[in-house]
């Protein structure tokens, strides 16, 4: 890391590059490229200090995964790769850069915790929100936000993680590694009916975590202003009642409109504002941003540097092209925040 005091940390580290993917896959080594670019040509880059993690442990691991799992993965890199599903690719390589992957969501959640910084971004693949304790899926090997809250309770002593899940899909991998867990509390706002067809309004946790998974799930066609209103009606007071030590990002920016792989208009701006909402309402809070999906390269790349913008208070001074979008009606935003409100008011007041 660079010397002195830094508004917010960067990890990135080269070797993600080398999980490989089949042509096409979208979930591919140009997504950091096109991050990487972009933020050069911002003063995001000079200003932000910079780490780059080591990989994690097998033990480690296993404070989220099944042991059987996490060698059933590295014994099929080990064979020269393979699939865990039809989604999610193994090359050779991906058992040690999934490990890199969780290490560069442990040093985000270190560095904030020692206060070092107040914000930090991984800027990692693969993704993780999609992986539960015994199984890869959707693009995702293993949970880097799980591992990444894990650790801060283990290591840090850390008595509540607030997790929000603003990737498009729902992250099924999350919730199912801390649905009875009463230390993290597990939002999720995406698109209903969709990849994977989980989080329904109604999963909220069991036993000892009922109440702690809030499911925001929305109609395809949110936007900008659906997004903003939410966030001010859910997450804002949720944050504001849970009262977390540390907060995680799963940052998926498919909610772009221009993504492939989602139905909502959210545009780079919209990740910015909700980013600088979050910022101003967590005070002194750390806040931790672990990159999930974002596939389309020049929204992925501009959603990262305005959410980093928002975060950090930096002024990025690039900005996509404007376009005209068609968001839906506010009332569908306003009637789904009343829905969740209503549910959410059994453990939490909002």
């Amino acid at each position: 890391m660079s010397g002195g005091p830094a508004p917010g940390l960067l990890i990135t580290h080269a070797d993600y590059r080398r999980h490989a993917t089949p042509p096409r896959h979208p979930e591919r080594p140009a997504r950091l490229e096109a991050i990487e670019a972009l933020l050069h040509r911002t003063p995001l880059w000079e200003a932000l200090a910079h780490a780059t993690p080591d990989p994690v442990s097998e033990d480690v691991l296993a404070g989220v995964h099944a042991r059987e799992y996490i060698t059933a993965v590295r014994d099929l890199a080990a064979a020269g790769g393979g699939y865990l599903d039809p989604d999610t690719p193994i090359s050779q390589a991906s058992f040690d850069v999934a490990r890199l992957a969780a290490g560069g969501a442990l040093a985000a959640v270190d560095a904030t915790l020692r206060r070092d910084v107040p914000v930090a971004m991984a800027l990692i693949r693969p993704p993780g929100h999609h992986a539960g304790p015994a199984a890869g899926r959707g693009f995702c090997i293993f949970n880097n936000a799980a591992l990444g809250a894990r650790h801060a309770i283990e290591e840090h002593g850390v008595g509540r993680v607030l997790i929000l899940d603003w990737d498009v899909h729902h992250g099924n991998g999350t919730q199912e590694v801390f649905y009875r867990e009463p230390r993290v509390v597990v939002c999720s706002f995406h698109q209903e009916h969709w990849y994977p067809g989980t989080g329904a309004l109604d999963e909220m946790g069991e036993g000892p975590g009922e109440g702690m998974t809030i499911n925001v799930p929305l109609p395809a066609g949110i936007g900008d202003g659906g997004y903003a209103f939410l966030w001010e009606e859910v997450a804002l007071p949720l944050l504001r009642a849970v009262a977390p030590q540390v907060i995680v990002i799963s940052a998926g920016f498919d909610a772009h409109h221009a993504d492939p792989l989602g139905g909502m208009m959210m545009t780079a701006r919209g990740f910015g504002h909700l980013g600088r909402l979050l910022r101003e309402a967590a005070g002194d809070v750390p806040i931790v941003a672990i990159l999930e999906g974002g596939y389309d390269l020049d929204g992925l790349a501009h959603s990262v540097a305005a959410t980093l913008e928002g975060l950090t208070g930096i002024t990025v001074g690039v900005s996509e092209p404007p376009v005209a979008i068609r968001e839906a009606p506010f009332a569908v935003a306003r009637e789904r925040a009343r829905a969740v409100r209503h549910a959410v008011s059994m453990y939490w007041a909002l």
